[in-house]
């Protein structure tokens, strides 16, 4: 039967393009589904203040009237200003495992970018770092931590087979929480410390963070401006990713470096690993998700890092060192086993090396694609 491509329109049509995913990892024990009442927001223009940056195509297929694939394709407009790019962006794919579907669904993203002027079209990418990049390509046997992708290996056979190519690849380290604090470590943040150029700041209620969201998503702006991909966010856009984390951040994993001035020169934020309470609550936050997400935040022997940074200028000086160890200090103490460092750009050596130093080990890899247009 021919594949017909639908462009999302209606409510109906959005609901539907939520809640494919599940359709196309039945019996797959890894795949982490979505949470769904995120995706109702993120996918919807009226909501997501991100559009407004960005031209944006959602595609339904179908086959003989059953829902058989879906793509988003986006042209992110600051990012390319900025970049001096003409790239379009594919994502959020989903589809069953046929090179037709596949097919049908990149080529209408790829001649509707045409029509706009594009160049190059890389994927999966979305709005900005924070949302999944990149198929997974190494560790389908690990579970998957929020904000990331778990695909089949065929969706990466499916692309290559339409002409896309490796543009770059995230990797992900699992760090071992060590038993003692290395001491050349504990000596670069004596010096830190004996200078009184900077002190570190740790938190013990959430309640103490909410005023620091707005000065630590600045900072972010600045440290990733050079990142792949990456675009600023906008005041709205950066209310929306705090409200998105906010009610989840463990104080005890959120660490400050303030300046003599008292001005944010570097963050980490990590969190509680609660894959397993999205997996049990099927990624409905009710009427009893919240709770197995709670419990599952609470049981987890894990902690995934989200984000991280030190300004420009500060960098070298040893407060990357004071940050990673104040985390691991609390993993340590909460019981933690190991660390999820969260995807890495392959080419940035120096967080690479550190990882490494702490005897961290890839484990995930996730590769974003291109293709000339």
């Amino acid at each position: 039967m021919p594949i017909r491509i639908d462009e999302v329109r209606t409510r109906r049509d959005l609901r539907r393009f939520i809640a494919l995913p599940p359709k196309f990892h039945r019996g797959h024990a890894n795949w982490l589904p979505p949470i769904y009442a995120e995706d109702r927001w993120f996918f919807d223009p009226k909501k997501n203040s991100s559009f407004k940056h960005a031209e944006t195509l959602r595609l339904l297929a179908y086959r003989d009237g059953e829902t058989v694939g879906r793509i988003m394709g986006i042209i992110h407009r600051r990012s390319n200003e900025i970049h001096r790019e003409k790239n379009a962006r594919f994502g959020f794919l989903e589809c069953e495992d046929s090179p037709e579907v596949a097919h049908v669904l990149l080529q209408a993203v790829e001649q509707w970018a045409r029509g706009l002027g594009m160049t190059r079209i890389v994927g999966p990418m979305g709005f900005s770092d924070q949302d999944p990049e990149g198929f997974m390509v190494e560790g389908f046997e690990e579970t998957p931590t929020i904000a990331c992708t778990y695909n089949l290996d065929s969706m990466n056979l499916l692309v290559i087979g339409e002409g896309y190519r490796k543009e770059i690849d995230y990797v992900v380290y699992r760090v071992p929480v060590p038993d003692e604090m290395p001491e050349e470590q504990l000596r670069v943040i004596d010096r830190i410390a004996r200078r009184g150029n900077f002190r570190l700041a740790e938190f013990s209620k959430g309640s103490e963070l909410k005023p620091l969201v707005r000065p630590v998503l600045g900072l972010m702006n600045e440290c990733f401006k050079d990142v792949y991909g990456y675009a600023p966010l906008d005041e709205t856009e950066m209310l929306a990713l705090a409200k998105r984390y906010l009610h989840v951040l463990d104080p005890r994993f959120t660490k400050l470096v303030l300046d003599k001035d008292g001005v944010i020169g570097g963050f980490i934020i990590g969190l509680p690993n609660f894959s397993e309470g999205i997996k049990r609550s099927k990624g409905r936050l009710f009427p009893l998700g919240l709770i197995w997400i709670l419990r599952a935040s609470k049981r987890t022997r894990q902690l995934d890092l989200v984000l991280g940074g030190v300004k420009e200028k500060y960098r070298g000086l040893g407060l990357e060192v004071m940050l990673g160890l104040k985390t691991v200090e609390s993993a340590r103490k909460a019981g933690y086993l190991c660390i999820d460092t969260h995807r890495e750009l392959e080419t940035n050596i120096r967080v690479r090396a550190a990882m490494e130093h702490w005897g961290g080990v890839v484990y995930k890899r996730f590769r974003v694609y291109c293709k000339e247009l």
